[in-house]
């Protein structure tokens, strides 16, 4: 059940991410502009502290799309080492074969 939840919650953080990109890039080119007034800049920076804090690209991890699990991830594939075995013993994995001996 956990596992199913961390899936979700990684999904509405890329739904936000999505969202906010536009907003957040350009509050950050006003806050990068050196030639703007810096109470301009300062007003952006407030700004940009009131958006979502999920909506920063920086909030993403790279999680297995079956699991939920966050180490050993193969980005390619989107899944974990250990649900990329799963998937070759049960022959669900075009290309891979897993043997044992």
């Amino acid at each position: 059940m956990a596992k199913k939840a961390m899936i979700e919650r990684e999904k509405k953080r890329q739904r936000l991410v999505q969202k906010y990109a536009a907003k957040r890039a350009a509050l950050k080119a006003i806050i990068n502009d050196e030639s703007k007034p810096m109470e301009e800049r300062f007003r952006a920076s407030l700004k940009l502290a009131e958006l979502p804090r999920n909506s920063s690209a920086t909030r993403l991890h790279n999680r297995c799309q079956l699991t939920g699990r966050p180490h050993a991830y193969y980005r390619k594939l989107k899944v974990s080492r250990i649900a990329l075995r799963e998937l070759g013993s049960n022959g669900q994995a075009p290309g891979m074969v897993k043997s044992s001996w």
